[in-house]
């Protein structure tokens, strides 16, 4: 019995410690969060951006950040950065930008959108190096504009031109004895294409090829006026691979020398004028977002929703564009008296249609009592366009992917693969014939495929209605460019899908015009998660993701996804751009 008293009094002195301890450690945790300090920016800092870090719309959540830590900051959104830039032309403390440039996972719009702000801080008079060990072609379209491009002279300069690849799963879905039972209408709508095709079809084939040409033409021409290289050279280095090795980059002038990483930094030393083993003051975007006030102030204001994801029904999830959830930020800004405008800012291949037309809908609602300005990023297509398309005015990028006004819907039937593969069958009853239209257990009859079809074909009607009457355009016309068709920014213009190319920030110097204000502050929504919910989202996201990579490998998460995103079509309309469209 004494023993027994001995252990309960030691394990109650234990956790009475742990216990104060942790009190002392949350009280700390919430001073830190409720008093964070800035960081200090020092005197000849320069700022360090890494292109290889993928910029989203709004600022990406490192809940370790609120906690102090000198190594972990939030990735700021790319307006933020756009904004720091801006504000370090201005800042006395920054001498110069160092842009780290191996990977670059952003879009061709992200990647306009920073050159076009790095260019602008170049006004300033500061320097603007690059360096990088493996440099990308998307890297090296933002590097082009620095003052001087270094490479590793065992590194790589990428330079051959752009390709995509689809992924086709007909002939497994054949093997598992699985029938799509598609329905779509858009002779270019190619979201389904990889269920119903085993290859590329023409139609799809000459979209790409000519979505990828107005890229590589940008490439090649924002490489030459920055560069001074005539673009026959440039694409003479394409077409005969000249660019094998770094040396060669330098032969033809698109970098500016060899260097290790140490020669690059003491050229900077020598830029500062500090003593060559002087701690370099490098300040990475992040922190410098934490310790300076970038954002304006004034009396008026104009709302920015950043609508980024696929458009779902419902509120929505991290990263979605749940109707609900839009339609009442939209509602609310239109209802706020001090709200003179609203800009939307769209990077979204699109989704559910239903939720795109009652996006659509409060949109068109709020265009009738201020201005709307809508911006696009690197994709505003399908649904992303139906809903952002009644707007008084759209802004995109020559590298935004825009277009896509088709529809599609899919209802598997999975009859045989589950009595022949699996030995399981399937028998019910029903008070009317097409009680089960939607079940995936047996084939639709030529009757219901024919009802679908309607279904889709209306919806298809009536997206196009909807843009004809936002453009100001015949519906003749509209039909004879949407089929499903992707576009580039630059098309777009041309076509009429969009008013203007420019930034977020021209839309909203635009928004601001049109509401007759220049004494405004921006109101950014959605807003910032709270702490706990960042913490816990973000660490049950990155578990779950990272265990499947664990298990299958980057290309089988690839696939997975869009496994999952078929999945996700089934039995809904879509107003979907086709599957993943990566460049490299």
């Amino acid at each position: 019995m004494r023993g027994f008293f001995k252990t309960f009094f030691a394990a109650l002195l234990a956790l009475l410690v742990f216990t104060v301890l942790a009190v002392f450690v949350l009280v700390g945790i919430t001073g830190n969060l409720l008093t964070p300090g800035k960081p200090a920016i020092g005197s000849k800092a320069v700022l360090v951006i890494d292109l290889g870090q993928t910029y989203k719309e709004q600022a990406q959540d490192n809940p370790l950040s609120d906690l102090g830590s000198d190594d972990q900051y939030d990735v700021p959104g790319l307006y933020d950065v756009i904004r720091l830039l801006h504000h370090a032309k201005l800042d006395s403390s920054i001498k110069g930008i160092y842009l780290k440039c191996n990977n670059d996972p952003n879009g061709f719009a992200t990647n306009e959108e920073l050159r076009a702000a790095i260019a602008e801080f170049k006004q300033s008079g500061k320097f603007v190096y690059a360096y990088g060990e493996g440099i990308t072609q998307k890297a090296y379209y933002v590097a082009s504009v620095a003052d001087k491009i270094y490479c590793n002279p065992k590194g790589e300069v990428e330079w051959k031109g752009f390709a995509t690849e689809m992924l086709y799963l007909k002939g497994a879905l054949q093997k598992l004895e699985i029938e799509p039972q598609i329905f779509y209408a858009g002779k270019f709508k190619s979201a389904t294409e990889p269920l119903r095709e085993d290859h590329m079809t023409d139609a799809n084939r000459l979209q790409l090829t000519e979505l990828l040409g107005d890229f590589y033409n940008r490439l090649l021409y924002t490489t030459s006026r920055a560069r001074g290289i005539d673009t026959a050279v440039l694409r003479k280095c394409v077409n005969q691979s000249l660019i094998r090795r770094p040396a060669d980059a330098v032969e033809y002038k698109l970098i500016d020398g060899l260097r290790y990483d140490d020669e690059v930094k003491n050229e900077i030393r020598s830029k500062l004028g500090v003593d060559t083993r002087a701690w370099l003051n490098f300040v990475p975007i992040g922190k410098y977002a934490k310790g300076v006030e970038f954002k304006a102030t004034g009396r008026d204001k104009i709302s920015l929703i950043y609508a980024e994801g696929e458009v779902v029904d419902g509120k929505g999830e991290k990263d979605e564009i749940g109707s609900d959830t839009y339609r009442w930020l939209i509602r609310r800004a239109r209802f706020d008296k001090d709200v003179k405008a609203i800009v939307v800012r769209v990077n979204s291949g699109g989704g559910s249609s239903l939720a795109s037309e009652n996006i659509w809908r409060e949109i068109s609602l709020a265009r009738k009592e201020k201005p709307v300005v809508v911006s696009y990023g690197d994709v505003a297509a399908s649904g992303a366009y139906y809903l952002s398309c009644n707007a008084d005015s759209i802004f995109a990028l020559p590298g935004t992917i825009t277009g896509s006004i088709g529809v599609f819907t899919i209802i598997p039937n999975l009859q045989s693969f589950f009595k022949n593969k699996l030995g399981v069958t399937f028998d019910g009853v029903k008070t009317a014939p097409e009680a089960d239209i939607l079940t995936a257990t047996r084939p639709l009859t030529a009757y219901e495929r024919g009802v679908v079809q309607n279904v889709i074909d209306t919806i298809y009607h009536d997206f196009k209605s909807r843009v004809a009457d936002g453009r100001k355009k015949d519906i003749g016309f509209i039909d004879s460019i949407a089929q499903g068709r992707v576009w580039s920014g630059t098309s777009g213009l041309s076509l009429g899908l969009v008013d203007r190319i420019g930034t977020l920030q021209d839309a909203i110097d635009c928004a601001a015009r049109m509401a007759s204000t220049k004494d405004y502050r921006l109101v950014e929504s959605p807003e910032p998660r709270s702490f706990i919910d960042r913490l816990l989202g973000t660490y049950k996201h990155n578990v779950s993701v990272q265990a499947v990579k664990n298990e299958i490998g980057e290309d089988g998460y690839r696939t997975y996804s869009t496994l999952k995103k078929v999945k996700s079509m089934i039995g809904v309309t879509q107003t979907r751009l086709p599957f993943d469209l990566t460049i490299e």
